[in-house]
């Protein structure tokens, strides 16, 4: 870690030199997976990835403007827009992950066997989503522009509150996603093999293991205070938060290339007759 830049009026925003090679590149990353999406979004008309794109935006603009605190240490209005932009950028990527199994329920007609219907599905955790936004984005604007110890911690302590919060309501919907997964396979046991959606619900795992283990980080960084370890030390921002958001881009490409050709011609059968459905746009 470099020498510490300097402080504004006393207050230590950054406790070492951002590193602008590093941040330049898990910007470029975050555009080039941007762009990905913004392709297959127009492709498949896939509307309810437009949150995940924004957010991937938001990761590419605060990690670029990461790379411009380097020479302006002193910026409160840059250190602002970086620490909003990648603090809540997770939380429009769990947007997306909660409309994602609202569809895979619709489409193959399975909500009878989701503890919440498709349509209360959708809403609580969306709505959900959007407070824990407000919070985060709220805690951290004012936390940027605090000039004392007190004003620090209660800053942090709202920040630390929607992240649990978000925390806690992903825990609800990953065991929603469970139990349904539990009771579709037990329905459709005598041709489970193969089927897609299957696939698509351990993506949606794996997506919601990286979103909750980047908040639980997240959270740990904000309770041990501004002088903590995480903090002040910029290689946890790149493994705990840009790597895994990374992982979540990458990962829910895959949800847009769900076609017949991936279903078993046994099931096809099954689609045709109404039974289930196997398109997600």
């Amino acid at each position: 870690m470099s020498n510490l830049p300097p402080t504004v009026h006393g207050y230590q925003l950054w406790y070492y030199y951002t590193s602008v090679p590093g941040n330049v590149i898990v910007a470029l990353l975050f555009l080039a997976l941007c762009i990905f999406h913004i392709v297959f979004i127009r492709r498949d008309s896939a509307k309810f990835c437009i949150s995940l794109l924004i957010g991937g935006i938001f990761e590419f603009a605060g990690y670029i403007i990461r790379a411009y605190c380097h020479s302006h240490p002193q910026s409160i209005t840059f250190y602002s827009i970086q620490s909003v932009l990648i603090l809540v950028a997770p939380v429009l990527m769990a947007a997306t992950a909660y409309m994602f199994l609202g569809r895979i329920i619709s489409r193959i007609n399975g909500e009878r066997y989701s503890l919440i219907s498709r349509k209360w599905l959708t809403k609580i955790f969306v709505t959900s989503d959007i407070v824990c936004f407000l919070i985060q984005g709220a805690g951290a604007s004012l936390l940027a522009r605090s000039d004392s110890e007190s004003q620090t911690n209660t800053y942090q302590k709202i920040i630390l509150a929607g992240l649990a919060l978000q925390i806690i309501f992903f825990g609800f919907f990953i065991t929603i996603a469970v139990v349904f997964h539990h009771r579709m396979k037990r329905w459709v046991s005598s041709i489970e093999s193969g089927i897609h959606w299957q696939e698509l619900l351990i993506s949606l795992y794996a997506v919601s293991f990286l979103i909750i283990l980047r908040n639980i980080v997240r959270a740990v960084e904000f309770g041990e205070g501004k002088a903590g370890y995480l903090l002040t030390h910029e290689w946890a921002t790149f493994v705990f938060d840009a790597a895994c958001m990374l992982l979540v881009m990458i990962i829910s490409m895959s949800w847009y290339h769900l076609r017949p050709s991936f279903v078993p011609a046994h099931t096809r059968d099954l689609e045709r007759s109404g039974v289930i459905s196997f398109e997600l746009k």
